[in-house]
């Protein structure tokens, strides 16, 4: 039986500990909060979205970066799996649209209660409020960790789950990467993901507050497409958020920190094609033939939306819908196909979902979890430089490489 140390009690940390735990090693977690699962508990705002149950490939595919790492973590403990371990603990669960699965309850609490019931069966020790400083190294192997009120703990193998850098509020400041670089290890550049985008355009901003449903997006670096997809969006006062918009964000946030120039068109009618949408305005217009063009467009689009459309369509709004020509009819159906936006930047940390970058899965054995540096050291969760899509597939990460970094201790 070996000591084992886990740092952080989130999704990962609370998994390493019970598999541990399940193989008969003495368990403790040191924990810097007051309470376990911290970011866990407003994940899916605040109903837990604990996984996603579509199949593995779509799991692997939902990953966006170095999802191959993460094959071992994924077939070692599944979605499949994760739901077991909960409806042990009397969590049941559901699936809901996008294979999203939440607990029946819609209560995150009640997903880090079952888990932390899972840990008091097991034996696991959790120490709350227990910050840790640095781990113990000597002679390649690790032995331990040291507190922040100087207090050494001797152990066979510490298991690293501090998260990343986003929602610093919940403790995941960056602790992860300073221990990795400090026992020798490539921490890969930091950026927020899953996260809203601000836009250059003031039309934009004007559009705060109104959502956009069945829309589709896809977005361009120069004029090459590098991400498209459909659902549902939000403009807000410095740009646009929304499921598809974070999604969206994992694939673009580096191009952005490189200074890429990124563009974003909006079909905001993806089910009709061109001329299909171009028959339909032709026919809204001979129904309000004498009407207006600022009048004509209430069967279109979103009350909000329509001075924008008209600025930009650069038609006069007090131009007869009888008198506008084929080609300014077909140059405002060009923009409801395109609507044009530029990407300046990212939002902040403090409103990203996960961290883009990481420890470098170089210096990790993924069959294991292991540090390929260090014997002894294990590292799992967002603190590894893997992420995925909005719908669950983060929180899979951090269960699997959680589960498979305990299992290995």
């Amino acid at each position: 039986m070996s000591k084992v140390i886990v740092i952080g009690g989130g999704a990962a940390g609370m998994l390493a500990a019970i598999a541990a735990g399940n193989c008969g090693h003495e368990v403790t977690i040191y924990e810097r909060n007051e309470k376990l699962g911290k970011k866990v508990f407003i994940t899916g705002k605040g109903r837990c979205n604990i996984t996603n149950a579509a199949d593995m490939d779509e799991l692997i595919r939902s990953v966006i970066k170095n999802n191959k790492f993460l094959y071992s973590a994924f077939y070692t403990f599944t979605n499949e799996n994760i739901v077991e371990l909960l409806e042990e603990q009397g969590i049941s669960t559901k699936v809901e649209r996008g294979n999203r699965v939440f607990p029946v309850s819609d209560h995150s609490y009640d997903v880090i209660g079952g888990l932390t019931k899972k840990l008091n069966e097991l034996g696991v020790e959790i120490c709350l409020n227990s910050r840790v400083k640095s781990i113990l190294i000597r002679d390649g192997i690790c032995k331990g960790i040291t507190l922040f009120d100087g207090t050494k703990i001797d152990a066979d193998r510490v298991v690293v789950c501090t998260g990343g850098f986003s929602y610093q509020t919940t403790g995941s400041d960056g602790d992860g990467y300073e221990f990795a670089k400090k026992t020798g290890h490539v921490v890969t550049q930091i950026l927020p993901s899953l996260v809203p985008l601000n836009i250059k355009e003031y039309y934009i901003k004007e559009l705060q507050g109104l959502s956009l449903k069945n829309i589709k997006v896809t977005f361009f670096e120069e004029k090459k497409e590098i991400y498209s997809d459909f659902g549902e969006m939000l403009f807000t006062h410095f740009g646009v958020s929304g499921p598809v918009i974070l999604s969206a964000s994992g694939y673009i946030t580096e191009k952005l920190a490189e200074k890429s120039h990124i563009s974003l068109k909006i079909d905001l009618k993806p089910a009709l094609s061109f001329k299909e949408l171009d028959d339909r305005i032709t026919r809204d217009f001979k129904e309000n033939i004498n009407k207006d063009y600022r009048n004509s467009l209430g069967d279109l689009l979103p009350k909000k939306m329509i001075p924008i459309v008209i600025k930009l369509s650069k038609i006069s709004p007090y131009k007869k819908v009888n008198e506008i020509t084929r080609e300014e009819r077909q140059g405002l159906t060009t923009l409801l196909k395109e609507f044009p936006a530029t990407v300046e930047s990212t939002r902040g940390f403090k409103e990203a979902i996960i961290t883009r970058g990481g420890i470098s899965i170089k210096d990790v054995n993924p069959q294991t979890m292991e540090s390929k540096k260090v014997q002894g050291l294990f590292f799992a969760g967002e603190v590894l430089d893997v992420d995925a899509l909005t719908g669950g597939f983060n929180l899979q990460i951090a269960w699997s490489t959680g589960y498979l970094a305990g299992l290995s201790v």
